[in-house]
């Protein structure tokens, strides 16, 4: 018996598990403190009233004979699929039901999407990156090069002809840097793997949050893409669905390697591999997309956008540099009087008791950097800027 020895080359621990350590070390210690936590990326307000109320419906339809179910389809309900394609119709975006396939979570698909490539493609990753796409390609022992995000570029690379790669993976608006591409510039990307024969994973977990003419929030809005792009969606952030799991991915029938349609070998590592998400939670995540829903969304989003928006403002009367904060939930200021992530992760800890995350944490460009985030209740994020004027204004 032979383990997959690619694990013993992954970080001991996780990014967040590290800090979580750390913070539940420091509070046992002083108990006495508030500690301020704008470290991981998980929301606070509550459901939807229209996703409770179908949510309930249809517990209610799972204890009654004439209305009960059982396995249903990997892919997602047609109910759900549906609505999905409506959200992005309502975009200018046309899809087809069998396009879409309804999951836990983007987390996983981003993963999981990986059984159908083979080991020996070369990954392309920009760096600081969320540390998913480079663990799970360690995992299977793939070459990955990196594409240097940095302050000179707005923390958005762009294609390098002299690269090669397989597969790329962008995330706009991007995590942990909250930088977003327009839609000029992924026309670039999408121009750049079809002329490589690449593949493009792209993450859309906070789409919800561009509010900026001219900056997209799908590929899809770029001609081409559906010959070399995937597109990765969730209502964790979008709609609160991070304790109830359900996201969904696009695999578009026009995207074909090799001499395989991608979307049918999605569906059969699917339909082999995962039993679907269950009925109730996709009748909650169909009333997201209902008017009543998008428009109670709305009201959680506005409160995370107003959230970020006093964090900048602070960074702004400090005079810290930073990115993001107006189409994206995330916070990426530079580390003042820091060039170590980590010490300033310790530093801030001690002093404000804020939790933020170490930049280091997320590549080598991320050195020197510290993302907050928008996801706490608004009094903790006004106390948290308070902390951090009184401790860097001085």
């Amino acid at each position: 018996m032979k383990i997959n020895a690619n694990y013993l080359n992954l970080n001991e621990s996780y990014l967040f598990s590290t800090i979580a350590k750390k913070v539940n070390a420091y509070t046992q210690a002083h108990p006495e403190k508030k500690v301020l936590r704008m470290g991981i990326g998980d929301v606070t307000l509550p459901l939807a009233p229209a996703v409770v109320s179908a949510m309930q419906k249809a517990a209610s339809e799972m204890g009654e004979k004439e209305t009960f179910r059982g396995y249903g389809p990997e892919q997602g309900y047609p109910f759900l699929k549906e609505a999905i394609r409506g959200y992005y119709a309502s975009r200018g975006i046309s899809l087809e039901e069998d396009e879409i396939f309804v999951s836990d979570g983007a987390k996983s698909d981003v993963g999981n999407i990986l059984d159908i490539f083979d080991t020996d493609n070369t990954v392309l990753v920009p760096d600081p990156v969320y540390p998913v796409y480079v663990d799970t390609n360690v995992m299977a022992g793939r070459r990955i090069v990196f594409a240097d995000a940095a302050a000179e570029n707005g923390f958005l690379p762009m294609p390098d002809e002299n690269t090669d790669a397989d597969i790329i993976y962008i995330c706009s608006p991007n995590n942990p840097t909250g930088a977003a591409y327009s839609a000029a510039q992924l026309a670039e990307w999408v121009a750049y793997a079809r002329k490589k024969g690449a593949v493009i994973l792209y993450d859309a977990a906070y789409e919800a949050f561009v509010s900026e003419k001219g900056l997209a929030r799908s590929i899809f809005e770029v001609e081409g893409a559906k010959e070399c792009a995937i597109e990765f969606c969730s209502l964790s952030k979008t709609a609160g669905f991070t304790g109830t799991r359900c996201g969904y991915t696009v695999v578009p029938r026009a995207l074909v390697r090799g001499g395989a349609s991608l979307n049918k070998l999605w569906l059969r590592r699917q339909t082999t591999k995962f039993n679907g998400v269950s009925y109730i939670v996709q009748r909650g995540a169909e009333a997201v997309f209902s008017e009543e829903g998008m428009a109670q969304v709305q009201k959680n989003l506005e409160v995370y956008r107003r959230n970020a928006a006093v964090l900048s403002e602070c960074l702004d009367s400090l005079g810290i540099p930073y990115t993001g904060g107006k189409n994206s939930p995330y916070i990426w200021m530079k580390c003042p009087g820091f060039s170590d992530s980590w010490k300033f992760f310790d530093y801030l800890l001690e002093m404000a008791n804020v939790v933020g995350t170490p930049g280091g944490g997320f590549g080598k460009n991320g050195e020197g950097y510290f993302r907050l985030t928008a996801f706490a209740s608004e009094e903790a994020t006004k106390e948290a800027a308070e902390r951090l004027k009184l401790l860097f204004s001085k």
